[in-house]
């Protein structure tokens, strides 16, 4: 066990971040016999995706040390901010979170327009394009995209050595969206710089992809996508749908809802969607 690993402390941090929360904070209702401030422990072990034993025992301060894994689940389910974040990995024994823990940490103020939205197709982008979150109604538009690891957890990397990345996109659009995709890598390059994890992106990417070495050789700058989006979904067919974009910059991250006119064909294929959604995440359980 690391020296520095504080399990009393932790605990007392963690009790008092889940006294700070309240169920609307975090999507749920708040019910009629809701006695004591804050969460309930259960409450809290399901937003963290762990057993409810586990995190109690992580409050009385008598569990072991927990991985660093486990805590960016916690982080996440008490919505932490970057610092309270950095604060928990500090108290668990470890000098800082690993880097790709870190870009996973979803930004609290993002999680909690989520929360409000479960119903509608919506996602949270990490800097490079990493799929963070998904509402289930994003699942059954797009697929899964949370579950993929190394470089291909970036929607560009895919887009250029996944096929299956552009299946349920109009081909009409296909272009564009290879065009946009550089121009946004380019761009991150320079702001991050040689060395950074965009960088070390591009290079994989140059060395797997012609494609994207031939848009690179263009050197375009300022590309961005359309808010009008066409997909082809294998069940329900095309759909035209508007992409809002919410941006985070402190943490890098971006918020995207896809919405359809009001009265619309593609409005009743979105309401179709939500029930897709329902289908494959059954109540109780959200993509997190």
């Amino acid at each position: 066990m690391d020296s520095t690993f504080d399990p009393a402390t932790l605990g007392a941090f963690l009790r008092a971040r889940r006294a700070a929360l309240q169920p609307e904070d975090v999507g749920l209702p708040r019910g009629q016999r809701r006695r004591a401030p804050g969460l309930r422990r259960e409450e809290v072990a399901q937003l963290c995706s762990m057993s409810a034993d586990y995190f109690a025992r992580l409050e009385r301060g008598d569990g072991t040390q927990p991985s660093e894994p486990m805590l960016a689940a916690v982080a996440r389910g008490l919505r932490l901010t970057p610092d309270e974040r950095d604060h928990l990995f500090l108290l668990a024994g470890y000098r800082a979170a690993r880097r790709d823990l870190r870009v996973r940490h979803v930004s609290p103020g993002l999680l909690r327009v989520m929360d409000g939205i479960a119903g509608t197709p919506a996602q949270i982008m990490g800097p490079l394009g990493e799929t963070l979150l998904q509402t289930p109604s994003a699942v059954a538009l797009l697929g899964e995209q949370t579950r993929y690891t190394g470089h291909a957890r970036s929607a560009p990397f895919r887009w250029f050595t996944d096929p299956a990345a552009r299946e349920r996109y109009h081909p009409g659009d296909h272009e564009k969206t290879s065009r946009v995709n550089v121009a946004q890598l380019r761009a991150a390059v320079t702001r991050d710089g040689p060395g950074s994890a965009a960088a070390d992106l591009v290079a994989a990417l140059r060395g797997t992809s012609d494609e994207f070495g031939r848009w690179w050789e263009r050197h375009e700058v300022g590309l961005r996508f359309s808010e009008t989006k066409r997909f082809v979904h294998p069940a329900i067919g095309r759909l035209d749908l508007y992409c809002q974009l919410l941006l985070e910059p402190d943490e890098g991250q971006s918020l995207l809802v896809f919405t359809a006119t009001p009265g619309s064909e593609d409005r009743e294929k979105l309401a179709l969607l939500a029930v897709l959604g329902t289908e494959e995440f059954p109540a109780g359980r959200r993509s997190r």
